[in-house]
């Protein structure tokens, strides 16, 4: 089955072109040109990945990434940003949303983005798989179901999420260098991704705190060590 994309845009140029691009890739695109369209769209249909402008009529790309977030834990949000924007995009990953692009952005790196999410998504539904959840202090983190869970309380994460949970988790005691766990996660350590990888430790450090011996350290000028 084609893998559905709900794609936000309200520039129609900008939005022909890259929904037919995309087509090209054997997605299916459904656009909307506003965020209470968007909206609709989402709470009737299903979708794998959602890419989402920031700049929308009706109801702005935060507000409809946050009501889609209320109801979807796990769904990928990607915002479309531009680069000049700082505050947009830590807003953004503060909100919920995954990752971002950039504007002007190639249709390439967007299909890459798109990729990797999908991949790993809950909607790729892979194979099961032996080992596949692992003690993080009292809490049992499961990669691929994307959850953490203590005490029969389950916490939803988001994929970036996990990936950074995953990273540090295997590795505890251990300092890990900012440009590695940035590389590792994002391929990339520019101060965008710096700010970006601030925002998902603090989100990890608040999900963990049902178990007050794990401490993710800031180690000033290297990176940072989690233990518990």
């Amino acid at each position: 089955m084609k893998k559905r994309i709900l794609y936000v845009e309200d520039d129609p140029n900008l939005a022909f072109a890259t929904k037919d691009n995309l087509e090209q890739y054997d997605f299916e695109v459904i656009h909307a040109a506003d965020g209470k369209e968007a909206l609709d769209f989402f709470e009737k249909e299903h979708f794998d990945i959602c890419v989402l402008d920031i700049m929308l009529p009706k109801m702005d790309g935060f507000t409809l990434a946050e009501k889609i977030r209320s109801s979807d834990s796990q769904v990928p949000i990607l915002f479309l940003s531009a680069r000049s924007l700082q505050e947009d995009k830590i807003k953004g990953l503060k909100i919920g949303a995954d990752d971002y692009v950039t504007k002007p952005f190639s249709i390439e790196e967007l299909k890459l983005r798109i990729d990797v999410f999908l991949r790993r998504s809950k909607s790729e539904q892979p194979a099961p798989v032996k080992n596949n959840t692992s003690n993080v202090g009292k809490y049992t983190f499961d990669f691929q179901k994307l959850t953490l869970n203590l005490n029969g309380t389950s916490q939803n994460l988001t994929f970036r999420e996990a990936e950074v949970l995953k990273y540090l988790s295997e590795r505890p005691d251990a300092v890990i260098r900012r440009d590695e766990l940035l590389k590792a996660i994002w391929g990339d350590d520019d101060y965008f991704m710096g700010r970006s990888l601030d925002v998902f430790i603090s989100r990890l450090r608040k999900y963990l705190a049902g178990d007050p011996e794990i401490r993710i350290d800031n180690i000033h000028g290297v990176g940072f060590r989690m233990r518990w």
